[in-house]
């Protein structure tokens, strides 16, 4: 599961002297530490490496992801053709797929949904400009690996929730199955968990429907 993220911190390179004759260089100032979990801000954010691992924050916790394997890549592929030929012979929206931002409400970090449709009628809204969408999309995919099902299962089903993000689907390649959650008021209703013959629908996008077995292709 993907747990809060340690980051090592980062020493200084020790300077050369200087040559004879010429003034000494000021030492290079040590980089700031890293903040306790619970503390992580926006800044801190920033000057994470760029190492191939995603790195997301929510309430001030930092968690490290590491990158998805072919399998999620190839089950991701797959949803994102079926979604994004959908909407665009509606003209429905939009839809994205990680790496993409998307800054929660109450939540300064923008963390990275494996695939997002955001409906036309709130794409001005929401992409504001090119670095993250801001605010809610209208549906969330996050697909589960080894390393991070309990983290989008746990923190981030509760961030979506509490953004109000309306449908929220986890994909499960090992277990093969799709589960459709619809929010009703403030809190996520089970619409169905969907296993190998049975088509997954869905209540944001009336009229689209993907298998199962297309999605996870042959077993």
């Amino acid at each position: 599961m993907a747990e809060p993220a340690k980051i090592a911190e980062t020493k200084p390179r020790r300077q050369a002297p200087a040559p004879r004759g010429q003034p000494a260089s000021a030492p290079r100032p040590a980089p700031a530490p890293w903040p306790a979990q619970g503390q992580w801000t926006y800044e801190d954010w920033l000057r994470l490496p760029d190492d191939g691992y995603r790195y997301e924050v929510l309430n001030g916790v930092l968690h490290m992801v590491p990158p998805p394997t072919i399998h999620q890549q190839r089950v991701s592929n797959r949803l994102v053709v079926r979604l994004s030929n959908f909407v665009a012979a509606r003209n429905l929206g939009e839809v994205l797929a990680a790496p993409c931002g998307v800054r929660l409400p109450g939540q300064p970090v923008p963390v990275q949904p494996d695939i997002l449709f955001i409906s036309a009628a709130r794409l001005d809204a929401l992409c504001v400009g090119d670095e993250y969408v801001e605010g809610a999309p209208d549906l969330v995919v996050e697909i589960l690996s080894p390393s991070n099902w309990l983290y989008d299962r746990r923190e981030k089903f509760q961030a979506y929730r509490l953004a109000g993000v309306p449908e929220y689907w986890i994909v499960d390649p090992s277990a093969r199955t799709i589960e459709v959650f619809v929010l009703e008021g403030r809190e996520y209703r089970l619409q169905g968990c969907y296993e190998a013959g049975q088509a997954v629908p869905s209540r944001v996008l009336p009229g689209f429907t993907v298998t199962v077995d297309e999605v996870f292709g042959a077993p």
